[in-house]
């Protein structure tokens, strides 16, 4: 599955670097208009409130109620959600996956009373520098190793994790690979979804041959090294 990324910020669809704030680009002023060109090829999107992340609840809630009813997309969201209430109100709104991020290594109880309440619509999102964890908008690294906390989360009935390596995150150098293997071999029956550094069609199909079920696709697509329609081709190719 290929799952196009929207990153919000003051309204607007952004791309980051390396999820520095300072290297901020916007993409598409209307948000919504990006998820209905997204909708017609694809049927899934991925959404993050980036400030959100930062601020620790939803910023972008409203905005990203708007794009569900605009689109036909099934959205995974994430960023900020760090409450059970702003989980049901995005369910409410007919979002389809909630990703739990830092709240996952800050509050495990928040993370298991989500998972017995809601199950397979929350998912972990991981995101590592140099192989350990990182939370707070990415602006604070834990002591956690990835491969363990994975192996932790799962254990507590988690079905999805999204893994992104930081360093490779906005800057189309291809998907660290020898992280997705290691994370395929210990969570065999885990859906994973890979997230950063995606530089066209063959680092998709590197990522398949490599046991992914899905990748978010930002700045290669957004930077024009792989078109929408190329996007839909892989999907239908490889699923």
């Amino acid at each position: 599955m290929i799952y196009p990324a929207i990153d919000l910020k003051e309204g607007q669809a952004v791309r980051l670097v390396q999820g520095d704030f300072a290297q901020k680009t916007v993409v598409n002023p209307d948000p919504v208009a990006q998820a209905e060109l997204f909708a017609q090829q694809l049927p899934w999107l991925h959404i993050v409130d980036l400030e959100g992340a930062l601020a620790g609840k939803a910023i972008n809630a409203d905005l990203i109620k708007a794009i569900k009813l605009k689109t036909n997309s099934q959205i995974q969201v994430g960023g900020g959600i760090r409450t059970l209430t702003q989980i049901e109100e995005y369910l409410a709104a007919g979002i389809d996956r909630l990703i739990i991020g830092s709240a996952a290594v800050k509050d495990p109880v928040f993370l298991k009373t989500a998972l017995a309440r809601y199950g397979e619509k929350i998912a972990v999102g991981i995101d590592a520098k140099a192989g350990k964890v990182a939370v707070s908008g990415w602006l604070e690294v834990s002591d956690q190793d990835y491969l363990a906390f994975a192996a932790e989360v799962v254990k507590l009935g988690v079905a999805t994790i999204i893994y992104t390596d930081i360093s490779r995150d906005g800057t189309l150098t291809g998907p660290n690979l020898a992280h997705y293997r290691a994370l395929r071999q210990v969570l065999p029956h885990t859906r994973l979804i890979a997230s950063g550094g995606v530089s066209g069609k063959s680092d998709l199909m590197a990522l398949a041959q490599a046991g992914l079920d899905g990748a978010i696709v930002g700045k290669a697509y957004y930077e024009g090294a792989v078109t929408l329609a190329e996007l839909s081709e892989v999907a239908q190719n490889v699923s």
